[in-house]
């Protein structure tokens, strides 16, 4: 029996195009201003280009243009100009209606090599179990932020605060989905699009930000439980932020690495 999947991306008679329904559990914001969160909607794309090209995703970049609501639907349409023995070129246009939401470039493929190894190594810290749990600032609900457990290893998230992260802009996170849902590409680029929360970390402050856009390699998805979000905030001037990210299985195995740049906001 397949593992459950974190949104309902679906199928049309066009093997080019998708939809997604939205409803809560793949939104964030308050009650009254709820919208997809932006790692859905590149997961989503992600996932349509996977299931159209038949490969895996190399890297994918998200540029995030505008806000999809519940309970729209969000069609993704799949376009692939170039297509090799071992990789393709390929984008997703996700759109409700006539309003183009955010717009995905991708490579995908793979290539016969034994040939595997890691530079970077995942940092020291207590394993999930020992670290502090944190709730999103919002609290609960039945919306993304409810369905993914995070537990701090270091820094402040949350109102959980660990050690001071202002001193380097770090931010060290334990991730995972709540439902048993397993850690492939998709997942990892909803994690990915967890890098605005460091910037309150980072600053000292009550701070998030919205993404303008996200980036993700990946290097070698495997099996864990847990995902360590090794989170970096830059540097913010002029109002915006830039950062980036390194996700680790539990065994220490590189997954994939991020970057975004966000709007910088300071709640009262």
């Amino acid at each position: 029996m397949s593992a459950p999947q974190f949104f309902d991306l679906q199928a049309t008679h066009n093997p080019h195009r998708w939809y997604l329904p939205l409803t809560p559990a793949v939104c964030v914001g308050s009650r009254d201003n709820l919208f997809m969160f932006g790692g859905v909607g590149m997961a989503s794309a992600i996932t349509a280009l996977e299931r159209t090209c038949e490969r895996p995703v190399i890297w994918a970049t998200a540029q995030y243009l505008s806000y999809a609501r519940p309970p729209s639907i969000v069609d993704l349409d799949v376009w692939v100009p170039a297509a090799g023995k071992y990789n393709s070129q390929a984008r997703v246009i996700s759109h409700v209606g006539d309003k183009e939401i955010l717009t995905v470039n991708a490579a995908l493929g793979s290539r016969p090599s034994d040939i595997s190894r890691q530079w970077l190594t995942m940092p020291e810290v207590a394993p999930p179990e020992d670290c502090e749990p944190a709730d999103h600032w919002r609290g609960g609900g039945d919306d993304l932020h409810s369905r993914i457990e995070v537990r701090v290893a270091k820094g402040s998230y949350g109102g959980t605060q660990v050690s001071d992260g202002g001193e380097d802009g770090r931010l060290l996170l334990w991730i995972r989905p709540r439902e048993g849902v397993a850690i492939d590409a998709g997942m990892l680029a909803i994690m990915a699009d967890f890098i605005p929360g460091a910037v309150g970390n980072a600053l000292g402050l009550s701070a998030g930000g919205n993404s303008l856009d996200n980036t993700i390699r990946y290097r070698r998805i495997v099996a864990t439980e847990w995902v360590l979000c090794d989170i970096r905030i830059t540097g913010v001037h002029g109002g915006f932020g830039h950062g980036a990210m390194y996700l680790f299985a539990q065994d220490g195995e590189l997954m994939a690495t991020a970057s975004q740049s966000l709007i910088v906001r300071v709640r009262d």
